[in-house]
């Protein structure tokens, strides 16, 4: 989830009474609703090396009372006040669990028992960045600003009036609409399921398994059903039927000497730790002395037509990689 949401949520956790547990309550939530981040200081080692260390041991259920006592101890810093350590530390807490639920709602997830599994949790029910939320967030700001504008003008000056209702409420409004969203994702999921798909014949098949993937609109999902030849990517819109033949189909190549190649590099391997939908392109050399292209991306976050998070190799024909390159949006070896 995006730093804005992080942010605000930790504001109103502190808005709604967690703040009156120490001095420099509300600064202790805020920062420790966006520690887990901290790891975005991976991203100076390259792109390869911050795939694996963001939403890493900083996003798990070890590393939560390590960001919260870091959380503390910054705040400690730069406030002037003495703050009651044990009750900072527990409502530090708070912040970073609020901001690895929020996590777990979008398709990248974060992985909760790191440094015992490298498993990925994610219940794909919200975009990383939703305005839907923001909206909720942001009314939560501007009601009680707006609240006290209106008691200035009628000559009631009460400081904080209502900003611990308006508070309470955002946050039951995001677990609401987080809770219809879990509904709405599972009516998209059961539709995709509920169908066969068609490969290269006439034959239908029931998926491997199936994925529903968040767009702006709660009522809108990205389908993908996984199929032994490959992957069918559907639209599902709740509000009319289901149409199967507006699904593309991505077909899964034979596994190359090339792709073997590339997987052995570091883009590749840092990618495969994280990949859930995995599609390889292969694209062999145009002449006989040129290089095969080899790509490996997520379809979660992209397509073949529009890649996402992907890697890339070229490969030459003694099966000797000359480049290898991971990043965000269309990749480009050398």
């Amino acid at each position: 989830m995006d730093n804005l949401t992080h942010s605000l949520v930790g504001l109103f956790l502190a808005r709604a009474g967690f703040k009156r547990a120490t001095p420099c309550g509300t600064a202790v939530l805020v920062v420790a609703a966006n520690a887990p981040d901290f790891d975005v200081i991976s991203w100076f080692w390259g792109r390869p090396t911050w795939l694996h260390w963001h939403r890493n041991i900083t996003h798990s259920l070890v590393g939560m009372p390590i960001m919260a006592l870091l959380s503390v101890a910054l705040v400690a810093l730069v406030c002037r006040k003495k703050l009651n350590w044990w009750q900072a530390f527990l409502i530090a807490l708070a912040g970073v669990a609020s901001h690895l639920i929020l996590d777990l709602t979008n398709v990248y997830g974060v992985r909760l028992l790191l440094p015992f599994s490298g498993h990925w949790t994610h219940w794909d029910i919200a975009p990383v960045v939703d305005f839907a939320i923001w909206g909720i967030l942001l009314l939560g700001v501007a009601a009680p600003a707006f609240s006290r504008l209106v008691g200035s003008e009628i000559g009631e000056m009460i400081p904080n009036k209502g900003q611990a209702g308006w508070a309470v409420a955002a946050l039951l409004l995001l677990t609401v609409y987080d809770l219809a969203r879990i509904n709405l994702h599972g009516q998209a999921v059961a539709e995709i399921s509920a169908h066969t798909y068609g490969g290269s014949g006439s034959a239908r098949y029931a998926p491997r398994r199936v994925g529903a993937f968040p767009t702006a609109s709660p009522l809108a999902w990205r389908g993908m059903a996984e199929m032994s030849y490959g992957y069918v990517d559907v639209p599902v819109n709740l509000l009319t039927s289901f149409r199967p033949a507006d699904a593309a189909t991505y077909y899964k190549p034979p596994r190359t000497l090339g792709a073997q190649a590339a997987m052995a590099t570091y883009p590749f391997q840092m990618l495969l730790e994280f990949v859930q939908y995995p599609l390889w392109v292969i694209q062999p050399a145009l002449d006989a002395d040129g290089d095969t292209r080899v790509s490996l991306l997520d379809l979660r976050f992209g397509t073949p037509m529009e890649s996402g998070f992907a890697a890339t190799a070229l490969v030459d024909k003694a099966g000797r990689v000359r480049d290898s390159v991971f990043g965000l949006g269309e990749v480009k070896a050398r």
